[in-house]
């Protein structure tokens, strides 16, 4: 545990006191309605919290005003209050963010904890651990440059409650009332980024080293740029990075876990054993083996699973994940014993569907893998870790366990781009699309499966289908895709 210290004040980096004060007394002076901000009719929180383009839905009063409501719902369900930790990924408005956040904090009177850059898990795992009473990181995960996004964490460390999401809400568009007279304070807390790093070593520590292991990260550009490197370092392995600066104008641009080709090419050009592409914030990686072959989420949880299982650490061989996973995991896992349990898609319904049934490990597909034995959130760099030390236990190649996993069934995923947010949200509406979705199950009965749904962290229509026969894949993906852009994107 991370005992409560009284802090050094410090202030936000690329600002001055002056400045802060004056974004608290445009608060303190606000009616914290909707004199500042427009909202748009449809809900502000997605599944990963507020997340949009930077100058549209995303603004600095919108930050301001959430910085405030958030600060105040928290505080009214705790009888003392505590700080709360406030993390950033690097894009260029994450700091613009972070300033009017903190001054919307302090101006609901709570002291702020200001992190600096640092991944997603470590704003939730110092929020878990610290008298804190919610923590915020500012990120759009694995979004490009232009957008960002607000994710609000209880004292608990995981995602904020639907609850405690609709009261800020309501707050922000002029329904409740709150009492502005006090002001908190904002401290740097750069230090405590440490104790995070430390808490992901210390499993591995004196059991495990990664001595002869060459391990390739690509970095994104973002949030994970001044640990990851360091972590595999200490832990013996001999470390290439790619994209390893915070830069802003490049997070996530054909890189990271969206983009494996160019670490592919340096795992093969290197003769590495395995390389690891994290997203913007490092709450998600994606794993490339020894032979340049990807590794998503779905091979992570079958080979983490079978190694907890073998140890027995898997209470009824669960493994939850979503209804995006590949039936050939499902169905490979169930075959040596395990139970599968889908949810929908997002990482906070796979923690809830965990904690409902005692499951102590889940995940997606796209690389947000959830260990309770080791973290209370989807966590990059812990699955890297752990993945990386599973190969060095195993004392064969990554390649060699991937083969010795399961076959995928062919699958297909196509977005595609609605900008309009009521269309997006009421697709379930568009009598055309249902219609072809109904003839694309009819066709392939229990051969294969559809799935359609509004993404809910980018402005897209996500289709996907698989499908024992990969002609069937390809011909029902188009179909669908052609009925979203005719009837809904146009």
């Amino acid at each position: 545990m991370v005992s409560y210290i009284t802090p050094t004040q410090g202030s936000i980096p690329g600002s001055s006191d002056s400045e802060v004060e004056k974004l608290e007394k445009k608060v303190n002076e606000a009616s914290f309605g909707l004199n500042l901000i427009s909202l748009p009719a449809t809900p502000l929180f997605g599944t990963d919290g507020i997340r949009g383009r930077v100058g549209e839905l995303l603004s600095a009063p919108l930050a301001l005003q959430v910085g405030f409501w958030a600060g105040t719902v928290l505080r009214s369900h705790v009888s003392n209050p505590g700080p709360v930790i406030l993390g950033q990924d690097s894009r260029n408005s994450s700091d613009m963010l972070a300033m009017s956040l903190s001054a919307g904090l302090t101006a609901a009177g709570l002291e702020v904890w200001y992190l600096g850059l640092c991944p997603t898990p470590c704003v939730a795992y110092l929020t878990s651990v610290t008298d804190a009473i919610g923590g915020v990181m500012i990120s759009a995960s694995h979004n490009p440059p232009e957008d960002n996004g607000i994710k609000i964490f209880g004292a608990n460390g995981m995602k904020l409650s639907q609850g405690l999401q609709t009261e800020i809400e309501a707050g922000l568009r002029g329904v409740g009332s709150a009492d502005c007279s006090n002001c908190g304070r904002h401290y740097s807390r750069l230090d405590l980024v440490e104790n995070y790093v430390e808490a992901l070593k210390k499993p591995l520590h004196g059991a495990m080293n990664f001595q002869g292991m060459k391990i390739v990260l690509d970095l994104a550009w973002g949030a994970v740029v001044g640990l990851a490197p360091s972590v595999f370092t200490e832990m013996g392995a001999e470390v290439i990075c790619l994209h390893n600066e915070p830069d802003g104008d490049r997070i996530n641009v054909n890189c990271g876990s969206t983009h494996l080709e160019i670490l592919q090419a340096t795992v093969q050009e290197h003769n590495a054993d395995l390389g690891f592409a994290f997203d913007g914030d490092a709450d998600r990686v994606l794993a490339v083996d020894n032979t340049g072959r990807p590794v998503n989420g779905d091979y992570i949880l079958y080979l983490w699973g079978r190694s907890l299982q073998q140890n027995q650490e898997l209470p009824h061989n669960l493994i939850v994940s979503t209804v995006m996973a590949n039936l050939g995991l499902e169905r490979a896992w169930k075959q040596i014993g395990g139970q599968f349990i889908r949810t929908a898609v997002g990482d906070q319904y796979v923690q809830a569907e965990m904690l409902g049934t005692g499951g102590m490990l889940g995940g997606e597909q796209s690389g947000h893998i959830l260990c309770r034995h080791y973290g209370i959130t989807g966590d990059g760099l812990l699955t890297a870790l752990h993945l990386a030390a599973l190969v060095q236990r195993a004392g064969v190649p990554l390649s060699e366990l991937m083969d010795q996993s399961f076959q995928t069934y062919p699958q297909l995923l196509r977005n595609v781009r609605v900008e309009d947010r009521c269309k997006r949200l009421r697709w379930k509406d568009c009598q055309p699309l249902q219609q072809a979705i109904a003839r694309a199950e009819a066709a392939m009965g229990d051969s294969g499966r559809v799935l359609v749904r509004a993404s809910g962290t980018e402005p897209l229509i996500r289709v996907m289908v698989e499908a024992e026969a990969a002609e069937l894949v390809h011909y029902w993906t188009n179909e669908l895709v052609t009925q979203v852009q005719q009837h809904i994107a146009a």
